[in-house]
């Protein structure tokens, strides 16, 4: 049953437009420009500002604003479609997002005690579910129909730039992009080997104790049953629910679930879909972004509007050119492109919603590295708004709707630390300890989508899930999946080793948190995907790893397997180092029981190793009192 909801409907078809008008004609001079508001929204429920003063802004890339006051009178010629023409500048389309006020939507959301402000959610969550810390290793199914290129991640947007390794393998393997472009990709897509209970029951057999479920990449691409998208994998390429198949699994395997959405920034992701090479027979030739839901009739896509997927051409915004960059170290808002912004996070929102609607997840994933989705900065660029308040709002009050208790959370990857909200760490390893917050270190084998070639080594995943485990973080790995849902020959191995290694030493693992100290040594993981230089990389028996259990017991990890008789050096369990109040009683090797030998004094605590002819990986080392 669907939840009470706050506010009035709302669509992105006919999404109603808040009452504020904008204007922008294309600058006359480099340096400055000009932009203007009327009716800025001054409450809650987005109405008009009444005898507000309206502001035009003199502002370039080197100059602070100054603010001139225009009448009201004079700003309605302009929404009538006159130009504004003041002190000899013109409207510039991108504002700084810091002189944009963060606009209210009004879609509704569950009823229940959780407001859509960040104030309200910090207030009323109970804070991190014991569940996660307990959980700590999780498997990040980063899997969809991009993968059917074969070129790692970002694969639907750099089939459309010619000097990508994605453009040329679309040439070979499918055809032109004005010819066959991603929606026809789409349409190709199977996956006749993709099993989702099999595919669980193996990840929670390697030690895998939660999943991070892909709902929607980049490629705005719905992965389930989506009454928001009809571009979804129901009504096209498979035909299959997939988020519903992966939840439906994981709950068989009792492993706890959340769902992924990176569609976000897609409405200017996807600008170079609307290109043309520059170079060749097809010079010039519009790719298939351009085309309309009229060019479908008779065609396979009939009754699909390409719009729906590609989105629009954001025109106007020369000094950001190519706008498909604009997360790379420039922000701002889309002043000419207002109207469709409201109506895109609109629509972004009410995806979210309907998935937490059907599949009840235990958290929603939103993906970019700004501070929240819409926040006019980074990934965050080209709106500015509280759509991302909105949505963990309703998944919180669904959550008091359908729960005993608030055991849910969102990771918004850069957020801030306050209680409802994890952080990630993707792709590096942390400096030192992050107890202070609730996060999650992500790393992809290979790359985030199938590509040949990918390295598989369950010793450098279980690396992995030693450095974050000892820095207070979980570790969730994407283990990829081959463009038909099965898995690569090296796959298989790998999970096996690691549900060997978890097997014998998971209870030094889940459950645990950082010690005092988290690490010693001077090496540290490569940053980056998983591959060969990871697993190529060499620790020593100084390379040490420390969290502690629920128990109080301590674990001291090896970063290899050092042969029978190799003293390990625990510094920081020394005497001097006044961490460790008392001698242990015991220290044994996990999964061995073989007599450890060991000695404290001042300079550290000397370990060591017994015979380690049958451990793989990494040695843990239990300390007991």
């Amino acid at each position: 049953m669907s939840a009470a909801r706050q506010g009035a409907p709302s669509s992105i078809e006919g999404a109603a437009v808040p009452p504020i008008a904008w204007a922008a004609v294309a600058p006359s001079d480099p340096v400055a420009a000009l932009w203007y508001s009327v009716g800025e929204p001054d409450n809650n429920e987005g109405q008009p500002a009444v005898g507000r003063p309206v502001v035009a802004e003199r502002r370039g890339p080197f100059l602070s604003p100054r603010k001139i006051p225009v009448p009201y009178s004079f700003c309605a010629l302009v929404s009538a479609g006159f130009a504004l023409l003041v002190m000899g500048g013109v409207a510039e389309a991108q504002v700084d997002p810091d002189n944009f006020a963060e606009e209210r939507l009004d879609f509704p959301i569950a009823d229940g005690p959780f407001e859509p402000t960040w104030e309200s959610i910090a207030e009323k969550h109970p804070g991190a579910p014991a569940w996660f810390r307990d959980a700590k290793f999780g498997v990040w199914i980063h899997w969809g129909p991009q993968a059917a290129g074969r070129s790692n991640d970002w694969y639907a947007k750099k089939m459309y730039l010619e000097e990508e390794k994605a453009y040329t393998n679309h040439l070979k393997n499918f055809g032109h992009p004005s010819e066959f472009g991603y929606k026809d990709v789409l349409n190709q897509w199977r996956t006749p080997e993709f099993d989702a209970a099999a595919t669980m029951k193996r990840f929670r057999e390697a030690g895998f104790r939660y999943a991070n479920i892909m709902g929607v990449h980049h490629d705005n691409f719905d992965l389930w049953d989506s009454k928001h998208q009809p571009w979804n994998s129901v009504n096209v390429g498979p035909k299959r629910d997939i988020v519903g198949e992966w939840v439906a699994a994981a709950k068989a395997e009792g492993i706890r679930y959340g769902i992924s959405f990176h569609h976000e920034y897609t409405w200017w992701w996807w600008q170079p879909a609307f290109g043309a090479d520059t170079r060749g027979p097809l010079a010039g030739v519009p790719y298939d972004g351009v085309l309309t839901a009229a060019d479908g009739k008779g065609k396979w896509w009939d009754g699909l509007d390409p719009a729906r997927l590609y989105g629009r051409k954001l025109d106007g915004y020369p000094e950001y050119e190519p706008i498909h960059l604009i997360a790379h170290g420039r922000e701002g808002v889309f002043n000419k492109h207002l109207p469709y912004a409201r109506q895109y996070a609109t629509q972004w929102a009410e995806r979210i919603m309907d998935a937490v609607d059907q599949y009840d997840p235990d958290f929603i994933y939103t993906d970019g590295n700004s501070s929240q989705p819409f926040s006019g900065k980074k990934s965050g660029s080209g709106y500015k708004c509280d759509a991302a308040q909105r949505v963990v709002a309703d998944f919180f009050n669904r959550t008091v709707e359908r729960r005993d208790e608030i055991d849910t959370f969102a990771i918004i990857k850069f957020s801030k630390p306050q209680p409802g909200l994890a952080s990630t760490s993707e792709s590096r390893i942390p400096s030192g300890k992050q107890a202070d917050r609730q996060w999650m270190g992500e790393l992809a084998i290979g790359g985030w989508f199938y590509e040949p070639g990918f390295y598989y080594d369950a010793a450098t995943v279980v690396r992995g899930l030693l450095e974050f485990a000892s820095r207070d973080g979980n570790f969730a790995v994407s283990i990829p999946l081959t463009p038909e849902g099965g898995f690569d020959p090296g796959v298989p191995a790998m999970l096996d080793g690691l549900g060997r290694w978890t097997t014998i030493n998971g209870e030094g693992i889940y459950g645990s948190k950082a010690w005092k100290a988290s690490r010693e040594g001077d090496r540290t993981l490569p940053r980056g995907g998983l591959g060969k230089k990871q697993a190529e990389y060499r620790f020593t028996a100084d390379d040490l790893r420390y969290t502690e259990g629920k128990d109080g017991s301590l674990y001291v990890w090896c970063m290899t397997v050092p042969p029978a008789g190799a003293k390990l050096r625990a510094a920081l369990m020394g005497r001097a180092a006044g961490l460790l109040d008392a001698d242990p009683k015991r220290i044994e090797l996990l999964g061995s029981d073989a007599v450890v030998e060991w000695n404290r004094d001042d300079e550290a605590l000397w370990i060591t190793c017994p015979d380690t002819t049958a451990s793989e990986y990494a040695l843990g080392f239990k300390l007991t009192w």
